[in-house]
């Protein structure tokens, strides 16, 4: 079975060289890069806004224990029912336990991560439930048989062309339709399945600890039809998710939008604080919400990787990142690609991860656009730092490097050697660098040797 590491080196090297795939994310991605700096115009103080999202993660973080229990006690006083799910095993355990109760045959979900995370769809396919995905891009990508491509665009790597060919193939539609004509087949098609289904599926953007209610974002309004019309509503939330109070919406809510779409505030906001009360004649008679760890403690109980916790999912570093930018979403091969991928995943998924911290310029632009100012790029480092440390490298990486630290502390040593004999033990003998890169042309003379003959002609 080939490792984690080599099946990213082999699709990261086939997409790579993809010239269709690279232009069609980088128009997709140009398209989000023009309408971003609009939506930054609704801050007076865009970097005061930043720290204060930051500063409130913090706090949410640092006494997570606290709100979440507040949290909990909130919702519950209001008929919904919480379930703590230490890993994916429990949380599908607890699925298939309300699934059986309710006598499930089909359930619809709203665009959520986490779901994904937990291979939520699969597991239901398995136990014979028909779970349909809501949100327009997971539909598509459903339809295709592929996991998200991107945090908030799932099917980024698709042109309208292929859109259109896949509903042919799949839906028997016409091959040439227009984006509009697709829109509304798939909502014809999603709405018959509305009504089928016994339980709705959604996940959560914030969890509100002071009044007990889950945040849920979208422009769709799929996550609010999947939360109402059916009879039981499961919210499925990274226990990370939680904010101290709803008047910290007002931060969260606009950076969401702006950094994720570009808008101002995105077209539905919901927030949900219970199961159908007696007085009221809508919403799920009952409400699920299974709050999920699956190895989010891990980097809680570090102190420098804590900081990745605060993410929000908005996917804009995924948008800066040159490296995303050229192998795309699906040659990580994990849930969450991307900068925040890479620095999150080795807590989620274990030491087999490790190497995705590796695939980064470290040019810092994914700290940069990080709307809650996660240091990425350091995280990345720190990750790296930590994979040695483990002794996550090769004999070969570790003899390498060894030798080159001995010969940096020795100018006599870089100055020996004509650079053909350079080249020629990096590019021929030592062919590490040269496997994914172009080869080293050294110069004739070092700059130190350059210096020192300058410095003694003057003199």
């Amino acid at each position: 079975m080939a490792s984690a590491a080599s099946t990213f080196l082999k699709k990261s090297a086939e997409k790579a060289v993809d010239l269709q795939h690279r232009k069609t994310i980088n128009f997709n991605i140009g398209k989000y890069n023009a309408v971003v700096p609009k939506g930054k115009e609704q801050f007076a103080h865009l970097e005061l806004a930043r720290q204060k999202a930051k500063n409130i993660k913090w706090r949410a973080l640092e006494k997570l224990d606290e709100y979440l229990e507040l949290f909990e006690q909130k919702i519950t006083a209001r008929g919904a029912k919480v379930i703590w799910a230490e890993d994916t095993q429990a949380a599908q355990a607890a699925i298939a336990q309300i699934v059986k109760e309710k006598n499930c045959t089909t359930l619809v979900k709203s665009k959520s991560m986490v779901t994904e995370e937990i291979h939520l769809n699969s597991f239901l396919e398995g136990i014979g439930v028909e779970s349909v995905e809501t949100d327009l891009g997971e539909y598509i990508q459903q339809l295709d048989g592929e996991p998200p491509y991107h945090i908030v665009t799932p099917a980024m790597h698709k042109s309208k062309e292929d859109v259109a060919q896949l509903f042919h193939e799949k839906l028997g539609t016409p091959a040439h339709l227009s984006p509009q004509e697709l829109t509304l087949i798939a909502r014809q098609k999603l709405r018959e399945k509305y009504t089928q289904a016994q339980i709705g599926v959604t996940g959560a953007n914030f969890l509100l600890a002071d009044i007990g209610g889950v945040a849920i974002t979208e422009n769709e309004g799929n996550a609010r039809l999947s939360c109402s019309w059916p009879a039981t509503h499961i919210v499925i939330a990274g226990i990370e998710k939680v904010l101290p109070s709803v008047q910290d919406l007002h931060v969260f809510w606009p950076l969401l939008a702006t950094y994720g779409t570009g808008q101002q505030v995105t077209v539905y906001n919901s927030i949900i604080t219970g199961a159908r009360q007696p007085n009221e004649t809508d919403g799920p008679q009952d409400l699920y919400i299974i709050l999920l760890d699956n190895g989010r403690t891990n980097a809680l109980a570090n102190p420098t990787a804590r900081e990745a916790l605060y993410c929000i999912r908005c996917g804009a570093c995924l948008n800066a990142c040159p490296v995303y930018k050229n192998i795309g979403g699906h040659s990580y091969d994990t849930t969450y690609s991307g900068p925040i991928g890479k620095v999150i995943t080795p807590y989620l998924s274990g030491n087999n991860y490790q190497h995705l911290s590796n695939a980064s310029s470290l040019c810092g632009n994914c700290t940069e656009v990080c709307p809650v100012r996660i240091n990425l790029h350091e995280l990345l480092l720190y990750n790296r730092f930590n994979a040695v440390q483990k002794g996550d490298t090769t004999l070969t990486e570790t003899l390498a490097w060894k030798a080159w630290k001995k010969a940096s502390l020795q100018r006599s040593w870089m100055n020996k050697g004509t650079a053909t004999l350079k080249n020629w033990l990096v590019n021929s003998v030592f062919t590490a660098w040269t496997q994914h890169r172009n080869e080293l042309q050294f110069a004739e003379k070092t700059f130190n040797q350059q210096w020192t003959e300058q410095h003694k002609t003057k003199g």
